[in-house]
């Protein structure tokens, strides 16, 4: 790992979700991490509208299903791993309202943790 490279950090209820999804799955959120860690942006995530700068979601349809991932580059060195779940709403593409909250809740949690 290079200097340029961040640590992927991870909240302990994300990655224990995280941990749930099938492998492949796991693999290819890992690849875009890593990008991440990087400084660069993958093509399967895109900004989280009105949480902030620098809050990402990694949307990724697999075998049917939906699995995302949220992550922040601007909280202390690392990037960190908010929230992974799988969507289960029928309502299009939009990311569920208790979903955002969650997230919410952990980037304030996370926020007061690292001051």
């Amino acid at each position: 790992m290079d200097r340029s490279t961040r640590v992927v950090s991870w909240i302990k209820a994300a990655r224990k979700a995280f941990d749930e999804f099938p492998l492949e799955a796991q693999e290819r959120i890992t690849d875009a991490l890593v990008i991440a860690a990087r400084g660069e942006k993958a093509g399967i995530a895109k900004p989280m509208r009105g949480l902030g700068s620098g809050v990402f979601e990694i949307a990724l349809p697999y075998q049917g299903e939906a699995y995302r991932t949220v992550y922040a580059v601007q909280m202390g060195e690392d990037v960190w791993v908010i929230h992974a779940f799988q969507k289960k709403s029928t309502q299009g593409i939009k990311t569920p309202q208790r979903e955002i909250d969650v997230i919410r809740e952990r980037i304030t949690r996370l926020k007061e943790r690292l001051t």
